[in-house]
């Protein structure tokens, strides 16, 4: 896999990575470069199950651990990626007009602003659907690529 669909290139992903140091034994401490949370979070919208949970939880502990700290780009990145209903309408209330900018582009968040958290879940499952099938059109000719060589002839073998 040379590129995941929906992120950066690597050099952009790269420059806004997040790096962490590990409790370690070690000296210096271990660091760790890994995938900035934006960008995780986009290469996570995939159509595995095991996924979409796992966004959920990101976002929501972002959320939990800085909105008490809200930047211009918290505030934006919680409005385009929450996936709790309940979440979503409490941060589209606490960021009235950001939520009406993000509205534009995010159906869910317009349900947000009007305060129906069934309205939300229904448009967020909606979503998650759409992303699934990009998804699965995205590795579609991958797929058929490796097929046919996981069925063509061996190397050494007469076609």
């Amino acid at each position: 896999m040379a590129r995941m669909r929906g992120v950066d290139a690597f050099p952009a992903l790269w420059a806004r990575r997040t790096t962490l140091s590990l409790p370690a034994e070690a000296d210096p401490p271990l660091q760790v470069d890994i995938l900035a949370l934006p960008d995780l979070v986009a290469a996570k919208k995939t159509q595995r199950d095991k996924d979409w949970p796992m966004i959920r939880r990101l976002v929501e502990a972002n959320y939990f651990g800085a909105r008490a700290q809200p930047t211009p780009e918290r505030v934006a990145f919680w409005l385009r990626e929450l996936r709790t209903p309940e979440l979503l309408v409490e941060c589209a209330a606490a960021f009235p007009d950001e939520a009406r900018v993000a509205a534009e582009r995010r159906p869910a968040v317009e349900l947000a602003v009007q305060g129906d958290p069934d309205k939300v879940e229904q448009e967020l499952q909606n979503e998650q659907m759409r992303e699934r099938a990009v998804d699965r059109a995205y590795w579609a000719p991958l797929r058929a690529e490796l097929e046919a060589l996981r069925h063509g002839p061996r190397a050494g073998e007469q076609p």
